[in-house]
Order: structure tokens, then sequence, then C-alpha cells
């Protein structure tokens, strides 16, 4: 029986639960939003089986049950009962906030001088406001009760008046002051970085007493170390983990071989940063007809060493990820392990976990392994060092490189063409002196060497989610993939506009066609002033990657079936990965999703905000050379229009700055929708993608923000 047969067939038969269903969904979708017969109907997609009088028949059912009232007009909106909700909070730098609420896409916006005092972390309970909802077609609301205040510490600046101690906080998300009685300023100093935890709302202020004195403000330790505490990030471990890490095993034992397929007489080498202290990955190399090779991609063995719940693995799930700020990594793992056991080094005997693949010169792959292995590096390569290999034609081991590269080229053509977007976006570095100041920026390039490795890691974290999804029995496994959903249509709509005005033409009428355009445009832009800001708003339109137990796929990497497999030394799902690929080759199928999933979640939060700490650390470090340079001039690009100021990229070193509209003559307006400011009597505008030139004005550390003119 067909689903419209289904439907017509509980109309007649009088079975109603399915409709009110529906209904009340429709409701739910749009808290608070007063909605007549025909637009219930309509968004309940079923204009074209169901009567008015039917209709009219459930609205009266959901209204007996409480879940909806009459609104007027013949209008209907979701209970009162219905609108309130609660949820942690989190505040904007203009006083409003948003709250996540289960069971809601978007967040429930709370407009300033709605949020009843309400801080950062605060679990509060929600009230939706339908005539918010109505004009702006968002879900707002306001705070209608505080119901536990958040003890989490926050990062703060020492400030003292007439001998009284405020604490202004670093964080834009924390709109306002604390006052800091007495007993609790632990003899902080005026100008000093502390942790402090909020304690209480007395008068016109929230207090707060300090934890810790960081240390002075401008320092370059004193600001990395803020950053990470302000993120929730610990630099250093606690004795118990370091004493576990150095308790692990040296030697490798002779059941840890027989277990293990061995790969130390194939040709091994390791690709990485110059800089590098860690090597989680290793390839190796082997001809075994002509065409034909098997190329192994070998994964440090982190979970021989970190067993499931012991101190090791407690620590790594807290921390889920390693930070890597302008000038240090905060890994996950003590350095013991990922320094020294687990490090891929050369010349050493170490433990992996491998894909191994089959693979023809075209790229194609005709078989695969998966498994516990024992290798040996026989060279380590920097990206540098390899990249020369291959522009020059000639040096060691060039014949293997430049084969490896003309695979790694197929590869990534064959996925280009299922519909993998290319995201170069620019990575801004740092040369520092002995204090930690910036006295250079570098853009890094991405070559054919990074690329490389990128694309036979892609090729393993694809082929091990793809392998789990074929052995899957009823029910099916469990298991941890990394997904990239669809792009919002609004979003991909904006992105259409904001790219006009630098002339470029986007195509987002369906899925296949928004990637191919998308490429098309990430290679025109290639190489071109606006090419950053175009980049960095294309990759804001898309959503973002996370981890789940819930199969999506990835769409801007064109996978059905991807995880992450390749990098456990830095990321907990790895080791995930790694323990139910084992278990699953094992024949153990017991596995608990429920586990798994909230696993992925911490991880997926740490991992976001160990990216915004690396933002903050690299936003520092920008905002710092400029201080150095104040009063010079430098081209730029309008990045970005508001109704206080204009955004504008520095070309040197991709720092963005605001001309403010106190420093223009005349009165200028926004008009967003074309994406520019007008001055209201001469018409002079300023769009986006604009090139002009500025000056630097000033800066200020610890906002991190920058003041530039426009030079005529």
């Amino acid at each position: 029986m067909s689903k419209k047969n289904e439907e017509q067939n509980a109309v007649e038969n009088g079975n109603n639960s399915f409709y009110k269903n529906k209904f009340l969904k429709v409701f739910t979708d749009s808290p608070g939003k007063p909605l007549n017969i025909k637009q219930v109907i309509s968004r309940a997609g079923l204009k074209k089986i169901i009567e008015n009088n039917f209709a009219f028949s459930i609205i009266d059912q959901l209204l007996e049950d409480g879940a909806v009232e009459l609104f007027e007009n013949n209008k209907y909106r979701l209970a009162q009962k219905y609108q309130i909700h609660s949820g942690i909070i989190d505040l904007t730098r203009d006083g409003g906030g948003y709250v996540p609420v289960e069971g809601f896409k978007e967040d429930i916006y709370i407009p300033p001088g709605k949020t009843q005092k309400a801080l950062p972390g605060d679990l509060v309970k929600v009230k939706i406001k339908e005539h918010h909802a109505a004009r702006t077609g968002r879900i707002n609301g306001e705070v209608e009760e505080i119901i536990e205040r958040s003890s989490k510490p926050f990062v703060a600046t020492v400030s003292i008046h007439n001998n009284r101690t405020f604490l202004h906080p670093d964080s834009h998300n924390i709109p306002l002051d604390f006052y800091c009685p007495l007993s609790g300023t632990k003899g902080a100093m005026n100008g000093q970085k502390v942790l402090a935890t909020p304690v209480t709302w007395k008068g016109e202020l929230p207090e707060a007493e300090i934890v810790r004195i960081i240390g002075n403000a401008g320092e370059h330790q004193t600001e990395m170390h803020a950053i990470l505490l302000q993120y929730g990030f610990q630099t250093a471990f606690p004795e118990s983990v370091e004493k576990a890490a150095a308790e692990c095993p040296k030697e490798i034992s002779k059941q840890d071989l027989a277990e293990r397929k061995d790969f130390r007489q194939v040709l091994t080498f390791t690709i990485d940063p110059f800089d590098a202290k860690d090597f989680d990955d290793a390839i190796s190399f082997l001809e075994i007809e002509p065409d034909i090779f098997e190329v192994g991609v070998h994964i440090a063995d982190v979970t021989h060493y970190v067993k499931p719940g012991n101190i090791l693995d407690q620590e790594a799930f807290l921390r889920a990820t390693s930070v890597y700020l302008v000038d240090r990594t905060v890994p996950m793992l003590p350095e013991i392990l990922s320094n020294n056991l687990c490090s891929l080094k050369p010349n050493e005997d170490k433990l992996c976990f491998s894909a191994v693949f089959k693979i023809d010169r075209n790229g194609k792959v005709l078989d695969e392994w998966f498994g516990r292995t024992i290798i040996h590096s026989d060279r380590r390569f920097t990206y540098e060092e390899v990249q020369e290999i291959l522009d020059k034609g000639e040096g060691e081991l060039f014949e293997e490189l430049k084969t490896l590269n003309d695979i790694a080229h197929k590869l990534r053509k064959e996925r280009f063409a299922q519909g993998s977007i290319s995201f170069e976006t620019e990575e801004v570095k740092f040369k520092l002196d002995d204090k930690g100041k910036p006295i250079e920026v570098i853009l890094k390039v991405r070559k054919d060497a990074h690329k490389l490795i990128e694309d036979f890691m892609l090729l393993a974290n694809r082929k091990v989610a793809a392998f789990i999804a074929g052995i899957r029995k009823k029910p099916t496994l469990p298991f941890v993939y990394r997904i990239h959903d669809l792009p919002d249509n609004e979003k991909l709509e904006k992105l259409k506009v904001f790219v006009k005005q630098f002339g470029y033409n986007l195509d987002v009428s369906n899925q296949h066609k928004t990637a191919d355009s998308l490429n098309e445009l990430m290679l025109s832009v290639e190489g071109k002033t606006e090419q950053n800001v175009v980049q960095s708003v294309a990759v804001r339109a898309m959503a973002k990657a996370i981890y789940t137990t819930d199969n999506l796929g990835h769409y801007g990497l064109g996978f059905k079936f991807y995880t992450h497999f390749t990098s456990p030394i830095r990321r907990y799902p790895d080791m995930m990965v790694h323990r139910l690929l084992n278990q699953y080759l094992n024949k153990d199928y017991n596995s608990d999703i429920q586990s798994l999933e909230k696993q992925c979640k911490h991880s997926s939060d740490m991992e976001r905000k160990a990216a915004e700490a690396e933002r903050a650390s690299v936003k520092y470090k920008q905002v710092e050379y400029l201080t150095e340079r104040i009063g010079k001039i430098f081209q730029g690009l309008v990045s970005g229009v508001t109704g206080w100021g204009i955004y504008v990229e520095i070309e040197e070193g991709k720092c963005e700055g605001m001309i403010r509209f106190n420093d223009l003559p005349g009165y200028y307006e926004l008009d967003e929708a074309n994406y520019q400011v007008i001055e209201r009597r001469t018409g002079k505008r300023y769009r986006l993608g604009d090139k002009l030139f500025v000056k630097v004005k000033k800066t200020d550390m610890v906002k991190r923000t920058v003041d530039l003119i426009p030079v005529n």
C-alpha cells in the first residue's frame, strides 16, 4: 500500500494518532507562532489528502489535550506549557544570549535586556516569545528564571579603582565586569591576568573570587596560558597520569610480535612538518608487480598502551584533543607516549594499527587489509624535503615518492569528481623572537608533499568506515563516524549573493552542482586578494563536521562513509575507532551505542574549543604584530560591513581590523542586502571586496581588536 493510501485509510478508519503527531510537529517546529488551519495543513504536507473539517477535528483533539491553544483570528499556537524550556545559556557581547534546547534545531535567542542577569553557563528556564518568532523567523525568548548559577572558571584582567578590585573577563561572551571582594583577591595586582570563579550576584555587578594568578597581562607566556585556561585546557598532566605513562612497557614482547603482521622489511617512511614532535602516521611502499603496489598506511597503536578506563584513558578522554597554539602544542597524551613510545620515529621498531591497500597506478584499490602490525621506519622526511625531491625530479626515494604522488593525484581527481570540495584556506604562522614577539608573519602554502599524505590518510579513513559498514550485522554495529551534513540552503543563498560582489557566480540549484560550483569558485579565487575572505565565508556557510554514531556521510569530502582513524596520538575519537575496529575484526559485536554517542559529543565539543583557542592565539599575535606598527599603512580588503563600522582584512598577515564610523566623515548607513555601507549625503560607499589602503590607528591587546582608518 502506498503512503498516500495508508494516510487515506487512516482518515477513513478514524485513526487520528498519525495526524495528531503530524500537526503537533508543525506547532513544535514553530513554537509560539500563530497558524491558521490552512497553514497547518500545508506545513504538514497534507494539502492533497486532508479535508478542512477533518483537520479541525484533529485540532480540537489537540486543544482538549492541552497541547495547543486558540490565539486569535482563528489561529492556533503551541500551548504555553510547551513554550517553557530549560538549558545552559551562552551570552553575546551585546548582552543577549543563546540557549540550546533538546529537540530544537536552532538555539533560542535571548535579546539584550531579557537575560535576567544570567551569566554564561547558568542553567536557565526560558519562555518562547511568539512576537519575536513571527517577526524574525527565528526562535526568540526570554529568561524566566535562573535555575542554577554556573561555577565555571573564567579568565580576567584585574583592574583596581579606589582600593576596590574588579575583574574584566577576556571572553567577549561575558559582557560585564565582576567585583572581587578583598577576601578573594589572593593579592592580585592591577593589570594581572587571573583565573576566577563566579560566587554570587548581590548589587549591580556579580561577584567572583580569584582562583589563581596567571601572570602580567601582555606577557607572552601569560597570554598563551590565559587562552588555554579560557577554553578549559590544562598544560600540565596530573602526577598520577605522568606516573602511569612512565610505567608503560618500553620493550616489544614476543607475544606482541606473534599477534601482529610484520612490516619491518618493507620500505617505510614518515612525512611531517620540520618542527613535528610526534609522528603518528607512516607510509610503506612495495611494488608487487608492474603498475601494482602495496601501500600501507601505518598509524601509531596508542590503544596498545592506553587501555579503556585506565587513568591514561580517562585523562585522554577529558582532553579529547591536542591543542595547537602559535608557539606550542598542548598534547592529549603525556610526552612519554606522544613523543616517544607511540611516535613512529625512524630506525626504531614501533607498534601500529594499519590499513594496507593493493592499489594500481590509477588509484584503483584492488584489495585491502586492516589489522595490528609492527613497522620500522627507514626515513623521516619533512614536507620541504619531499617537495624539493618532487620538484627537482631526483633525490632519495624519488621513484617511490613520485609513484605515490601520481596515485595521490588520481585519488584526488576521483574525489573531486564525486563531489568533494576543495577548501584551501591560508594558514597563518609567525616567526617569534626569544621573548615570543612576532617579528614576521608567514602564510603557509600547501603543496604536493602535504596533499600526498592527506590523500592517503583520507583513503584509510574512508576505507575503514566503509569496511565497518560492510560487516554490519542486524542490529547494526555501532561505530564512530566523522560526518559533515548538507549545508543550509539559506546560507548557500547568502554565499551566492556574497561572492557575486566579487564577480563570481555560484550555482546552488542542487547538491552536486553546488559542490562543482564551489570547487570552481575555490580555483577562481586562488592567488587573488579576496581568496582568504571568500574561502572563510564559504567555510562558514558549510555545516560543522562532528563525531557521531549516526552516519550521515561527509558532504565536504563527498564520502558516503568516513571516520577518523589516522591520528590517535592527538584525537580521542581515533582511539575509539581503533578499539571498535579491533573488536569487530575479532568478531566481538557488543558495543554500547549510548556511551559511544556521549563520547562523540564530548569530543566534538572539545575539538570546537581547541579550534577557538588556536584562533584566539593567532588573533592575539596578529594584534601584537600590528601594535608595533601603529601609524603604518597597509593594503586591505573590505571583509565585512556592520551597523557600526567596516571590517577590513589586512593583506599582510590576514589580520582583521575595523574602520569605525566615528572615524569617517559623514553619516554611514548599512545596506545589508547589498553588503555595503553608504554615506547618506554624498553616496560614498564601501562594499565587500573593495580594496583600499588603511592606517593602523590603535590596538587593544586585551580585547584583541585593531582600529583602522582609511587612507585616500
